[in-house]
């Protein structure tokens, strides 16, 4: 069990150090304090007391509180989310909301890591975009994939911020109470990444190809041909004195 640090001093009330945490909810609220003391450290390590992150953690449910209301409109249609029929980007959120429930009941079931459970719901958040003013503030993609998004983070968030989940919940028009509602299942093909061949060169002589996941960025993909078996054979050893990536298509080493 870790201890809470401040100022690198074990916090105690010998050392004058402590931090009420009354004042802390008078302030941000209950829940917005035990999200930062969740997400501050794992249970098994020490947490280093910042105000910064309490800052941060409200910041936080702030951005999901308005989403939430920039999108209060996807919540009017409960129908299924038409898999077959999403574009690109709705797909992406899609495929990123089931990896992140994937994420999130591993990190609690396996050994209470609400830190990384946590993290894993803020890069979700951080991927629904805001809607287009332009488009009069309908969403860019299918309503039901950002309405699927964003219950699952209320669901994902209520055992670590059960008033704020429990009230967006019902603002969204739910009926039923959300701490009446299943934990939500990962899909795992829904949440398998989409592949991509692509063609390994040397010196312009097609010598290997690679699946990787759609998207993969530059530096990744050349690793991945350097770590390629036939590669290793083809490059004896030798250092490649130039590493030509076309995204998503090509990996050319010249030697």
């Amino acid at each position: 069990q870790g201890m809470v640090i401040k100022d690198g001093a074990k916090m105690s009330k010998s050392k004058g150090n402590v931090v009420d945490p009354s004042d802390l909810i008078d302030r941000y609220g209950a829940d917005t304090t035990r999200l930062f003391s969740l997400f501050a450290a794992p249970p098994e390590r020490d947490l280093e007391w910042n105000a910064q992150g309490v800052d941060g953690a409200s910041r936080f449910l702030g951005r999901v509180y308005r989403l939430i209301g920039l999108y209060r409109h996807c919540f009017d249609d409960d129908r299924p989310v038409p898999v077959r029929e999403l574009d690109q980007a709705g797909m992406a959120l899609y495929r990123r909301t089931h990896q992140t429930i994937g994420r999130v009941t591993d990190s609690i079931e396996k050994n209470f890591h609400f830190n990384t459970a946590i993290a894993a719901v803020m890069e979700l958040v951080n991927g629904i975009p805001v809607p287009d003013e332009s488009r009069d503030g309908q969403p860019a993609m299918e309503p039901s994939v950002i309405r699927f998004a964003l219950e699952s983070v209320l669901l994902l968030l209520f055992p670590m911020v059960p008033h704020f989940c429990a009230e967006m919940w019902e603002v969204t028009g739910h009926k039923d109470s959300i701490e009446n509602m299943a934990w939500p299942e990962m899909d795992r093909e829904a949440a398998r990444e989409e592949e991509i061949t692509v063609v390994v060169q040397v010196n312009g002589k097609v010598r290997s190809r690679l699946q990787a996941a759609a998207g993969t960025d530059d530096e990744t993909l050349k690793q991945l041909a350097l770590d390629d078996g036939k590669i290793k054979k083809f490059l004896q050893d030798k250092n490649p004195k130039k590493i030509i990536v076309v995204k998503g298509k090509l990996v050319n080493i010249v030697v």
